[in-house]
């Protein structure tokens, strides 16, 4: 088992990802976008995924961030609403927290990648 001993920076970014997300996920909520249940589910998993992420110290944890980064970006593309809020057709508010969303998924996404990638390179190199 390999133990992470330190926050890279690509880690950092992800979970800020995670919590931008979240944040994004806020808005929509305060701006009046209905959510099924109260919190709305984005939030509670996108922090947690950023607990996960910032205080577990296996090398695949920012892939976990990158997967929640995943999910809730192919969730907004697929969405019949996401399009919609994003470019201003349900209000401002609602399309300030739709691109906030994603800006921070998509955040999170890509730095996981680095991340996990990194942890990955840098065991290999260590063994060798």
């Amino acid at each position: 088992m390999s133990v992470q001993r330190s926050w890279s920076g690509s880690r950092a970014v992800t979970v800020l990802g995670l919590v931008v997300g979240a944040l994004g996920i806020a808005l929509l909520w305060a701006s009046g976008v209905d959510f099924p249940i109260y919190p709305p589910p984005g939030i509670v998993i996108l922090l947690a995924g950023a607990l996960l992420v910032g205080l577990a110290p296996w090398r695949w944890a920012p892939g976990v961030g990158a997967f929640l980064g995943l999910f809730v970006l192919v969730g907004f593309l697929i969405s019949p609403t996401g399009l919609s809020n994003l470019f201003g057709e349900a209000g401002a508010g609602v399309a300030i927290g739709q691109g906030i969303q994603v800006l921070g998924v998509l955040t999170a996404l890509i730095a996981g990648v680095i991340a996990t990638r990194a942890n990955y390179h840098t065991q290999a190199r260590d063994s060798q």
